[in-house]
């Protein structure tokens, strides 16, 4: 059987500018490539129906085999793709369309909003495919088996399809299955479901494993596999309020209009034309003159930093370069209005005015695609003084919070534990990551304390699921007995543990997971299980959430992770054999930024954290290094607050 050549065009806003990592693109070249297919061009363009014309033309110019595209075709405001490609098709495939469809439509009822297009540009096959990685899959698995992909390009090329059948009716032919990583395969497979490695919570506490079967692996690696996990949501069109800020801009935003749109002062005083001489002047005001009307002699035109110059006017007189005369009076004998003033000072023409479109042109880019939108208030600024109503944003996730464990008690409404008298802990989990969460603008969904019980571990997650895009849970992700979390995710929810154990202090169980969904965005939703330790917890939030919770509204990649600083060591600090984040206020002074200890590091204790601004990155204890960082020396700091001075 012939080899064909195919070309791949990626169709994402977000993908061309840099935002996310294309995905679907690669994934559908491996895929062909291992069913004999030759790459011989690809591309990446915007959400835009020129731009995607011309990328097909320049490929139906290569004169290649067949081209596929990826993305574009929902009924998001920016999925073009269909009405880009349509009209160049000369004969359409709509059979190939419904095996599209009818092969997503197995997996999810979503497929129904897909609007994929199938046909030939001369002797070129253009097939359109959804962006999501697992809807690439289902549809080039469709389209390849039986042959049908070969089947068609060789009757497009003028064969008879001879070859294909005959090669079908072998038993010598081999068939290909794509797993989820993308493994080849010379016989007909069928993906396997992972083992769980969590202890089954059925089996006794005496016949569980005493040492946990998750593999300790290194922070970079954990943050690597975090940021490969996680994608963008989607996007949303949203007023231009304060609530905008921490979302990532979906759109290219222009201005509509100049600004200004005509001429302006930006000093308070009084319009007047620059040939006028010192002297005494009758006052007017936008009660007493319109703006259309030419200014008349002898007059001037009192104004406010930012108001329009009435007509026949060129400069702006400040108000400290002018005198007052008289006065008008009311019945009363109340001053209420000036009605003379005197001109100190001769001005230039143009002196202080803003001059049409000075600040922004019409069609004048003022914030890209990728931009953030900050709490500093730039960004909005710049939206409403571009006449901005709303602006199309990527999604902030939601996020759902529980606790776990039978000792815990909720401090606002806290229910006594029976027994033998102890009377438990305060849960400080939820309330402190509550307040970090709400701080950064994030909405929460509190689901509470769960005991440590299997079925109120499923419920509370399936609440998660349902109402959050990310869950975040404290506590059960060691070896106890009513450590829950790691079994309930693999067994009742078919979830995957990425990880299980990172090599840093504090927050070695920290757990990182995924849960296939059958509806949303993205096929799937993150959780993570954090210690249940009150500093552990915390850390691990500012490490692993953060850049998590970033990376869902679409941040870059590289501005995910917070931000990291040289500072100097105030006090020694001792190493481990893990990555240690110690507590740490962070000041500056003249001669640079400097860390001081918060005191005891125990992971329990929860005060290491009041007050600090910092997270010191103290390096592995090594076989020959030192043991122990001195004052002076200069180390990297995770900055989780502001620099004090």
């Amino acid at each position: 059987m012939r080899s064909f050549s195919v070309g791949i065009i990626t169709v994402s806003d977000s993908v061309h500018a840099g935002i996310n990592e294309d995905k679907s693109g690669p994934l559908v070249q491996e895929i062909l490539r291992l069913r004999g297919f030759q790459r011989a061009a690809s591309a990446i363009v915007p959400d835009d129906e020129e731009s995607i014309r011309e990328s097909i033309k320049e490929l139906c110019d290569l004169k290649l085999d067949c081209i596929f595209t990826t993305g574009g075709t929902g009924f998001g405001e920016r999925d073009r793709t269909p009405e880009a490609i349509s009209p160049l098709l000369e004969r359409q495939a709509p059979g190939l369309v419904h095996l599209l469809l009818a092969s997503s439509l197995k997996h999810t009822p979503l497929a129904a909003l897909s609007r994929p297009v199938a046909g030939t540009i001369g002797k070129t096959l253009v097939v359109t495919l959804p962006g999501s990685v697992k809807a690439v899959r289902e549809n080039l698995d469709a389209l390849l088996s039986d042959g049908v992909l070969d089947h068609v390009l060789d009757l497009i090329k003028g064969g008879s399809g001879k070859a294909v059948h005959a090669a079908l009716g072998s038993s010598h032919m081999p068939a290909y299955h794509v797993h989820e990583h993308g493994h080849h395969h010379s016989e007909c497979a069928f993906p396997k479901p992972r083992t769980a490695l969590s202890s089954d919570p059925s089996v006794s506490v005496a016949g569980r494993p005493r040492v946990s079967p998750y593999p300790v692996i290194d922070l970079k690696d954990a943050l690597d596999i975090i940021l490969s996990e996680v994608q963008p949501l989607g996007v949303a069109t949203l007023p231009v309020t304060p609530k905008l800020a921490g979302h990532i801009l979906a759109e290219d935003v222009h201005a509509q209009q100049d600004v200004p749109s005509s001429k302006t002062t930006n000093v308070d005083g009084y319009a007047i034309r620059s040939s006028q001489p010192s002297g005494i002047y009758k006052v007017l005001t936008s009660v007493t003159h319109k703006l259309v009307d030419e200014l008349p002699r002898g007059t001037i035109f009192r104004i406010n930093t930012g108001g329009p110059l009435p007509a026949g006017t060129d400069s702006v007189i400040m108000v400290e370069d002018t005198e007052l005369v008289s006065t008008i009076k009311d019945v009363n004998g109340e001053h209420v209005e000036e009605d003379q003033v005197r001109i100190l000072a001769q001005v230039s023409p143009e002196e202080n005015v803003r001059q049409p479109g000075s600040d922004g042109r019409k069609g004048d880019l003022v914030m890209p695609l990728g931009q953030a939108i900050t709490s500093i208030g730039g960004e909005i600024g710049t939206l409403a003084f571009v006449g901005r109503k709303e602006v199309t944003v990527f999604r902030k996730p939601v996020v759902a919070l529980l606790s776990t464990g039978n000792e815990l008690l909720d401090l606002q409404s806290p229910v006594p534990i029976s027994g033998d008298g102890w009377g438990g802990i305060w849960d400080t989990n939820r309330p402190s990551l509550q307040a970090l969460l709400e701080g950064m603008s994030y909405e929460v969904v509190d689901l509470g304390i769960v005991a440590d019980d299997v079925d109120a571990h499923v419920r509370a997650i399936s609440k998660g699921l349902d109402t959050a895009d990310i869950l975040l849970t404290t506590g059960g992700t060691s070896m106890g007995a009513g450590d829950l979390l790691k079994p309930v995710i693999e067994r009742r929810f078919n979830g995957t543990i990425h990880f299980g154990r990172v090599a840093m202090k504090p927050g070695k169980p920290t757990t990182f997971a995924s849960i296939p969904m059958q509806t949303g965005e993205q096929g799937q939703k993150i959780l993570f299980a954090l210690p249940g330790n009150p500093a552990s917890a915390l850390v691990a939030f500012h490490i692993f959430v953060v850049p998590a919770l970033r990376r869902l509204g679409a941040w870059p990649t590289n501005r995910c992770q917070l931000p990291r600083v040289r500072v100097q060591l105030q006090h020694p600090m001792l190493l481990d054999t893990r990555v240690e984040f110690h507590r740490a206020i962070v000041r500056a002074t003249p001669s640079g930024l400097q860390a001081t200890s918060t005191g005891g590091q125990r992971s329990s204790r929860v005060a290491s954290l009041c007050g600090a601004n910092g997270l010191v990155q103290l390096p592995r204890l090594v076989e020959g290094g030192p043991r122990t960082l001195e004052a002076g020396d200069f180390v990297q700091v995770v900055m989780i607050g502001e620099v004090l001075m």
